[in-house]
């Protein structure tokens, strides 16, 4: 009965079980602290790297591509690009006979040597810089990886006419030469890791 009713070390015990328990308690809120923290930091850097796709779309689409389709039968194309756009280090990597297709011909009559995968990165058409507002600056990689013919052609300064039957009470319909899908991604020179992708439809 003695042995059965002896408490020596139970408060040693039970304060060994409230100190792990504690201790496990406090573990788990680090843990949930450091990856709450983890993924903000991940986060930022896809928004801005987002923010930097967006910005290379923008100046793709609005500055480079009408600029390229002026001159794409020019042999001299990558030269002239590359000291037009020379503030943002614009590099044309595709061979001037695949940019001029890229550009003309539907997908199906692209040469062999032409690439439409999905992946920007993966042989690209064209690549550039963006500053940051802080650290290392952004490389766009841009790549149209399809073609479609619109409803008229690229003759004359206005591109009109070409394509469809137009009359005088009806509507006129917007003239769409061609059609791509560009897809773009931003990369954080510094660190590959913060990086976002973007698909782009553009009827130029």
């Amino acid at each position: 009965m003695k042995r059965l009713h002896n408490t020596k070390g139970v408060a040693l015990v039970t304060s060994l079980m409230l100190t792990l328990i504690s201790l496990t308690i406090i573990l788990a809120l680090m843990y949930m602290i450091v990856q709450g923290t983890t993924v903000s930091a991940s986060y930022k850097k896809y928004r801005t790297s987002l923010e930097a796709s967006y910005g290379g779309s923008e100046l793709f689409v609005k500055d480079l591509l009408p600029y390229v389709l002026k001159n794409y039968q020019d042999s001299n194309l990558a030269a002239l690009a590359g000291s037009t756009f020379s503030a943002v280090n614009l590099q044309l990597l595709s061979t001037a006979s695949c940019i001029q297709s890229k550009l003309t011909l539907p997908s199906s009559q692209w040469p062999a040597g032409c690439s439409n995968t999905a992946d920007p990165k993966q042989s690209p058409d064209a690549t550039f810089n963006l500053m940051a507002a802080s650290g290392s600056p952004y490389t766009i990689y841009s790549k149209i990886i399809e073609t479609l013919i619109g409803n008229t052609d690229i003759s004359g300064l206005q591109l009109e006419g070409a394509g469809v039957a137009e009359a005088q009470s009806g509507i006129t319909p917007q003239h769409f030469p061609y059609l791509y899908r560009i897809e773009l991604q931003g990369e954080r020179s510094a660190t590959a890791k913060a990086q976002a992708n973007i698909e782009v439809l553009y009827a130029y």
